[in-house]
């Protein structure tokens, strides 16, 4: 009988530390505690010479630090220019749109609906139940799921945004309890978290937590003021003296019990922090604080290296030598992908170098060009992996990509970036959680008419229940890191300059501001977008300021129009860059309503395959399902709330269809522009919009419990008679084939079936 990955686990990191360090009796003693929960991969073997999941399973290289991998440094770049070799302005460039303080943007309609099923949901409960974060180390609990220790602050980040921006007062009394115990429990030299030993000690865990409390700042200054923010820097006082100190919780070196390359590969977020704080609340820290962001620049791992023409693999990583793939693990890691995607953007704001504006753009079309899925997500079950639909997209990714692009449209404002954000929080997330929000898959294929236990994987290291919705599918970090919705939110309004505000994601939500310091100005938008194109803005202001709103880039100009006060019907005009539609709104209130004209697109995929996509939505072919569930895997019995289920679907429906594109059509339903459209909307038969075809079943079958790749152009011939299929949008669709062969279903033509 195979091991359990907990149990495989345990054996190869002891194996790494007794073979390099001399293990302890304390370290052993944390390993066999860590390790002794049982999963339900119990049959699951990782690919030969693949790594496993943060340190626990990956080679001797990433544990010891003698450094194997193809990385650079910022400070070992040979073609570094003089202007960001070793001077530093102490003043940062400014972001091309200003966020607004956190808690100014609420959600309406079905985006509000949606984060309140989040509250109520798992991700809304974890804390209640979930070993890692119930009786997390950082709380005083011994559960963790790998020494990095970064359960609970992925979670506290992902909590924070969720408990304000739904007004929940059982989730904030929570965050407030939690926060508290955290900065109490503050070490005496300012460490925040549960490593006691100097080796164990790493940055990277403090990242999300960072992102959290800035967020809380914002939320609740007095608490800001009084408790978080001297915690915040009394933890800068210390990472000051560790990177002086040879990087030390930074840089490995001998002795040190971490593995770097999480936290040099992810340096993006905790400088992003950083930022924030020397802006907004430096107290009297300038120095020590520019003085991290600058070492954590310079000993991070380059990401403008990897995005260069001579480094980047545009191909599947399956084609190229294991050796060389290993070699850029912290690279091509799925979920390091979707973080490293800012990178060029914040630390452009440190070192004023516009080369990055190039590394930025390179590495966000690379990655969704070599490496993306039609939804908008990047390929990755772990490692990148091209563009095949079999292969697996992880939700942790899904939702770091989501916040990476948010940032950037934010920081440089190209509207390319804002289209790409919207692509994967309205497909690419709502695929892969069940519409009321408590189970979620651990990663989502493509093409996935089926979704149990994979009799053998196509993965590159993921378990056989990966593609389940459950609690706890696979690795616990998506579990853990449940972003949604709420850190969206928040990045749906802009400030544009000193007068101007601007609706950046488009999306059912109001905001609340001050412009020039007097200006109150407060914007509704009631739409149902991405379910229809028609925005109706209510504004009210004290004084005339500028309003913009984002032209997508789909947008057909000439249908398109906008209408103040029921007047005159107006063309659009976006920007070019940032495809922002400006005008003036003067004091009082006024209407605005617009309608952005979209029509069906047709994009070609790998294997001969095509995407059908209409105005922001991708449409998949759905497949009705038998659904059947059970307890937890590690939650048996009342161990985990009622609500919490795995589940398991089969298709009871063909799904092995091709589809003739010249038969594509477009429809809308009666309850498109309803106030309230049904809910939950991404129920796969809640939709108000769908895509009529043709379309014939060919010789395509399940390999190992899962859709292989297409059948070749040529070998798709129709196995019965033609039939009318319906597309719906790809999120709502639990199972789905969104990557479909075509077929020519004309009068006579050599594909259509003969009796």
């Amino acid at each position: 009988m195979l091991q359990s990955r907990w149990a495989i686990e345990k054996v190869v990191l002891v194996w790494v530390l007794l073979l390099f360090f001399t293990a302890s009796v304390v370290l052993a003693s944390q390993q066999a505690s860590l390790a002794a929960r049982p999963s339900r991969e119990a049959d699951f073997v990782p690919h030969v010479g693949a790594f496993c999941h943060k340190g626990w399973c990956h080679g001797q290289n990433i544990n010891t630090g003698v450094s194997a991998w193809k990385t650079r440094t910022p400070r070992d770049d040979p073609h570094r220019s003089n202007s960001s070799s070793g001077f530093y302005n102490t003043t940062l460039l400014p972001l091309r749109f200003e966020p607004l303080p956190f808690g100014s943007i609420k959600p309406l309609g079905w985006l509000d609906r949606q984060l309140d099923l989040m509250a109520n949901g798992l991700p809304g409960h974890l804390h209640e139940f979930y070993r890692p974060i119930k009786n997390a180390t950082w709380l005083g609990g011994h559960e963790e799921y790998s020494w990095l220790n970064e359960a609970w602050p992925y979670h506290y980040n992902a909590l924070v945004p969720l408990a304000w921006t739904t007004d929940n007062a059982r989730l904030k009394h929570h965050v407030l309890r939690v926060t508290d115990w955290v900065i109490d429990h503050q070490h005496a030299d300012g460490w925040l978290g549960p490593e006691q030993d100097a080796a164990r000690r790493n940055f990277w865990g403090r990242y999300p937590l960072f992102l959290g409390l800035m967020q809380l700042v914002e939320a609740e200054p007095e608490l800001g003021t009084t408790m978080i923010l001297p915690a915040m820097h009394r933890f800068v006082h210390l990472m000051y003296s560790m990177l002086r100190d040879g990087h030390q919780g930074y840089v490995w070196k001998p002795g040190d019990l971490f593995d770097e390359q999480w936290g040099r590969s992810r340096a993006a977020d905790m400088v992003l922090a950083l930022q924030w704080l020397y802006e907004k609340h430096p107290m009297g820290n300038e120095e020590k604080i520019h003085y991290c962001m600058r070492e954590m620049y310079e000993m991070a791992y380059d990401w403008s290296y990897w995005f260069s023409e001579d480094q980047y693999l545009k191909e599947d990583l399956d084609l190229y030598p294991e050796e060389l793939t290993r070699s850029l693990f912290p690279y091509v890691h799925g979920v390091n992908a979707g973080q490293g995607l800012k990178w060029g953007a914040v630390m452009r704001r440190l070192v004023q170098d516009d080369q990055f504006l190039n590394t930025t753009r390179n590495g966000v079309n690379w990655t969704l060009q070599y490496h993306g899925t039609p939804s908008g997500a990047v390929i990755g079950d772990e490692r990148l992996a091209g563009l095949s639909p079999v292969r697996g997209t992880e939700l942790c990714s899904v939702v770091e990509s989501i916040f990476s692009l948010s940032y950037l449209y934010h920081a440089l404002g190209d509207r390319d970036f804002a289209d790409k954000t919207e692509r994967a929080a309205y497909n690419a997330l709502p695929v892969m959680l069940m519409p009321h929000w408590w189970a979620h898959q651990y990663i989502a294929q493509t093409n996935q008419p089926v979704s149990h236990r994979l009799e053998s994987t196509p993965f590159w290291n993921v378990g056989p229940f990966g593609q389940t919705f459950g609690t706890e599918p696979n690795f616990p970090c998506c579990t853990v890191n449940m972003q949604g919705y709420a850190k969206y939110v928040p990045a749906m309004f802009v400030k544009d300059g000193e007068d101007g505000l601007a609706h950046a994601l488009i999306g059912p939500a109001h905001v609340s501001a001050t412009l020039k310091k007097r200006n109150h100005v407060r914007v509704r938008c009631d739409t149902n977008y991405p379910f229809s194109n028609y925005l109706n803005y209510e504004i009210t202001a004290t004084r005339a300021f500028h309003f913009s709103f984002r032209v997508p880039s789909w947008a057909l100009l000439d249908s398109s129009v906008v209408v103040v006060d029921s007047g005159k019907r107006h063309a659009l005009t976006p920007h070019n860059a940032s495809g922002l539609h400006t005008m003036i709104i003067p004091a009082g209130r006024t209407r605005v309503e617009v309608s952005f004209g979209a029509d069906l697109r047709v994009e070609a995929r790998a294997n001969d395959t095509v995407s059908i996509y209409h105005g922001a939505l991708l449409y998949a072919l759905p497949l009705a399902g038998n659904y059947s569930t059970s307890r937890p895997a590690n939650y048996p019995g009342t161990q985990a709330p009622p609500q919490a289920k795995d589940w398991s679907i089969l298709p009871r429906e063909p799904w092995n269809v091709a589809i003739d594109i010249t038969t594509l059509k477009f429809h809308e339903y009666a309850n498109r522009y309803d106030r309230w459209l049904p809910h939950p909307i991404w129920h796969e038969d809640q939709s108000p919009v769908s895509v009529s075809a043709l379309g014939c079943q060919v010789d395509w079958e399940l390999k190992d419990g899962y859709a292989p790749n297409p059948p070749a152009k040529g070998q798709r011939n129709c196995t019965g008679r033609a039939f009318p299929v319906e597309l719906r949008p790809y999120g709502s669709a639990k199972l789905h084939m969104a990557e479909l062969p075509t077929v020519d279903l004309r009068p006579r033509s050599r594909d259509l079936w003969r009796p």
